[in-house]
């Protein structure tokens, strides 16, 4: 199969070049910006990406490429298309000159194409673009030629034919640039030449020839089944594939939604009949563990090294009945595995990640059937496999749970009113008919006290933020504007049916600059 390699620069949007490449039907994997030309060439790419990135390349231990990279791509004909700090970088190390300059360039940005050759066929004479640079190109080497510029960037876009580079300053991998999609349609199509050979639709029927194969006729494999959509899709996979020799064990840590324990467990037992369902109730021990935990990060620390704990003993309580079981199914998605491994020094992790490693005396194989797909990937195989909807299209919901949606320490009451609150709200916007085209519909527990007036009473209670996005990958995000009357009535029903709350507010900063997570 063709595959476009993404070098990273440590772009937050590396990701998104590589679905947007994925979207075109050609696989894409993202590799470290300084990954030697020796183990490049056994991904054999027939395309290149380098990725924006917040250095400069002319700074000390500034990301860079292998000394012998253009004279790999040139030698092999491989194409290079280089985004923003990429866009640098290709100039830089081929004898150019890059410089910072006091007018930056961020945000949406009137692009003037004075050549469009292959990189830029179809567009129009002026495009709409997203820019964010500091540092600009102010001399190229020789055989380059400038296909755009802006009213503050006198190179924008850059072409050298013969040598098979190509670079943009602004990122088309972003919404905002209104032709980013046509852009690489044109690298992967005009420039590549890539053969579109990456599809779904028999990727069903190969991932469980490959489990049975993996597994063998006799092993038995064990599964930590959150009811999210990755680990439920990894499930039904296993069951299609080795039937009641999967054993899933879903642990209730405490910090789940409202009645969620109940409706997993009615799902996988009775309408997916999963035979060997495991159902573990840790309300508890979590509990006690948290108690008078304030900082996120130690939550999550807690959380994660908790279901450890409790995993690892229910898996040893199973291991003495069935002595076969020697697999570890884990729901890992590609980006938990690329940013678990962190591809390039350039990366940096912004939070703790919640897919932990079990411990080093754990003897089990892991199985990973979802290792090279992304999220929407997923949820597409989902639905062909026969989930619920109710599982497969649910807003994405945090590792460590309700936990991080209450600022400070965790307690049952406080996480019985939230629920309470997070219910309301869900029920309102799938009665409004938008849950469908929402990111995420979360509310937050405020630890902090108003007065409120309630019948003839006053009343000193705690506050409630609403949290709605729109988003297309979660790299950014727009809150969402919805109807007045819509959010009045969700306000009015937390107010008058969740006992501990008499004030709601709603959250309208948008990411960047806020997460969409509080914490």
């Amino acid at each position: 199969m063709d595959k476009i390699c993404i070098l990273d620069m440590g772009s937050q949007y590396t990701h998104l070049i590589a679905r947007r490449i994925r979207e075109h039907g050609v696989y894409s994997e993202i590799l470290p910006n300084n990954i030697s030309i020796y183990k490049l060439k056994q991904y054999k790419p027939i395309g290149i990406v380098l990725s924006g990135g917040p250095s400069s390349v002319y700074e000390e231990n500034s990301p860079q490429l292998a000394e012998d990279f253009f004279t790999y791509t040139i030698s092999e004909k491989i194409p290079v298309l280089g985004i923003c700090y990429g866009f640098h970088l290709i100039i830089h190390q081929l004898g150019g000159n890059i410089k910072s300059f006091a007018q930056k360039e961020y945000g949406k940005t009137e692009l003037e194409i004075l050549k469009s050759g292959k990189l830029l066929d179809s567009l129009n004479k002026r495009e709409i673009v997203w820019m964010s640079h500091g540092d600009q190109v102010e001399i190229m080497p020789q055989g380059f030629e400038i296909l755009a510029r802006t009213a503050t960037c006198p190179i924008a876009a850059y072409a050298n034919e013969d040598l098979k580079l190509y670079g943009v300053q602004f990122h088309p991998e972003v919404v905002h640039t209104q032709k980013g999609m046509k852009i690489f349609k044109n690298f992967i199509e005009k420039i590549v030449h890539a053969e579109k050979e990456w599809n779904l639709e028999n990727w069903i029927e190969k991932a469980i020839e490959n489990i049975k194969q993996e597994v063998g006729l006799k092993n038995r494999v064990i599964l930590g089944l959150s009811g999210g959509v990755d680990s439920s899709v990894v499930a039904v996979l296993l069951q299609k594939a080795i039937g009641d020799r999967l054993h899933s064990i879903f642990v209730n840590n405490g910090m789940l939604r409202k009645n969620e324990e109940i409706q997993v467990q009615k799902t996988f037992k009775h309408v997916l009949k999963f035979e060997n369902f495991h159902y573990v109730d840790a309300e508890e021990l979590f509990l006690e563990k948290l108690k008078n935990v304030e900082d996120p990060e130690e939550k999550r620390r807690i959380i994660g090294h908790t279901f450890i704990e409790v995993f690892e003993k229910k898996t040893i309580e199973l291991e003495k009945r069935y002595p076969d079981i020697k697999y570890l199914a884990q729901g890992t998605i590609y980006p938990d595995r690329v940013e678990t491994s962190v591809t390039s020094s350039a990366s940096v992790k912004i939070k703790s990640h919640h897919n932990l490693t079990l411990p080093n005396d754990m003897t089990l194989k892991i199985v990973e059937p979802l290792k090279d797909l992304y999220k929407d990937e997923v949820r597409k195989i989902g639905l062909q496999l026969g989930l619920p909807e109710s599982i497969v299209l649910r807003h994405p919901f945090p590792g460590p749970g309700l936990a991080v949606r209450i600022i400070g320490p965790i307690e049952k009451k406080k996480l019985d009113i939230l629920r309470y609150a997070d219910e309301i709200l869900i029920d309102e916007i799938k009665k409004a008919k938008v849950y469908d085209s929402l990111w995420q519909a979360f509310c937050v527990f405020l630890p902090l006290k108003t007065v409120g007036i309630m019948g003839d009473y006053r009343t000193y209670e705690y506050i409630c933020a609403i949290r709605v996005v729109e988003s297309l990958d979660a790299m950014t995000a727009n809150f969402a504007k919805l109807d007045w009357e819509l959010l009045e009535k969700i306000g009015t029903r937390i107010i008058n049916e969740v006992k501990g709350i008499n004030r709601v507010v709603y959250d309208i900063s948008n990411k960047p600059p806020s997460t969409i997570e509080y914490e």
